[in-house]
């Protein structure tokens, strides 16, 4: 259950991650700002990577364990709000292949004992 946690914990952490660098290309009122997306969405997201590293950690008692699983967790999320939100497609070679490959990189961390 700890690691199915840590893997939420990520996904937020990356969502916030997202929308702090890329809200400026969205919507006019984040253009140019900097402090308030920084404190708004890395705030939370700070918050989010630490417990996910705690509940990835106490699953998977080592370091490297967490490292794939946060970075499998953020080849899902980039693409996913980038497809959402910007409406830039993911259907590439390059790009499938990439989350594919993190899909392979969660399954290696969740499964692999």
């Amino acid at each position: 259950m700890n690691i199915l946690i840590g893997c939420l914990f990520f996904a937020m952490g990356h969502g916030f991650t997202w929308f702090a660098a890329h809200a400026q290309f969205n919507w006019q009122w984040w253009e140019g700002r900097v402090v308030a997306p920084a404190v708004c969405f890395g705030l939370p997201g700070v918050f989010c990577f630490i417990l996910a590293t705690k509940y990835a950690f106490a699953s998977m008692g080592n370091a490297w364990g967490p490292r794939f699983l946060g970075f499998g967790m953020s080849y899902i999320m980039f693409p996913t709000l980038t497809w959402l939100i910007m409406k830039e497609s993911m259907l590439t070679a390059k790009t499938l292949t990439c989350v594919f490959l993190s899909f392979v990189i969660l399954g290696i961390q969740i499964l692999w004992k």
